[in-house]
């Protein structure tokens, strides 16, 4: 169960924020990035663009995730559903919309070479 503490004991920071704590080493080694990681960057940079959501809105989406996604979820996996959170928000979609889309999805298959009906 977790500690409830009082407001002496609050720092006034929130889970998410750890500047200036202790975090170990950071590894400074490369990372490769997947295709769906870079395919993230460059839907976060084209709607920025366009005006569908600002740096504001997508730090609130991450913020307002709470700590569980930030324990479970990958980098890259909580700016999608930061960015996801922001479309929906300002009209580019449906939350219906997306998952009769996604259904679509599915059913081309699991692999790039099954929805090009080569698998």
């Amino acid at each position: 169960m977790p500690r409830l503490l009082c407001m002496t004991d609050w720092d006034g920071r929130r889970w998410h924020d750890m500047g200036g704590q202790d975090a170990g080493p950071v590894p400074m080694d490369g990372h490769d990035f997947a295709l769906w990681e870079k395919r993230i960057d460059a839907l976060m940079v084209l709607c920025g663009q366009k005006g569908l959501f600002t740096v504001d809105g997508l730090r609130r989406a991450l913020e307002d995730m709470g700590e569980e996604a930030f324990e479970t979820m990958s980098y890259y996996e909580r700016w999608i559903a930061a960015v996801n959170q922001n479309l929906i928000e300002a009209g580019a979609y449906s939350l219906e919309e997306l998952a009769g889309r996604m259904d679509e999805v599915a059913q081309r298959g699991p692999t790039y070479g099954e929805a090009q009906g080569d698998g």
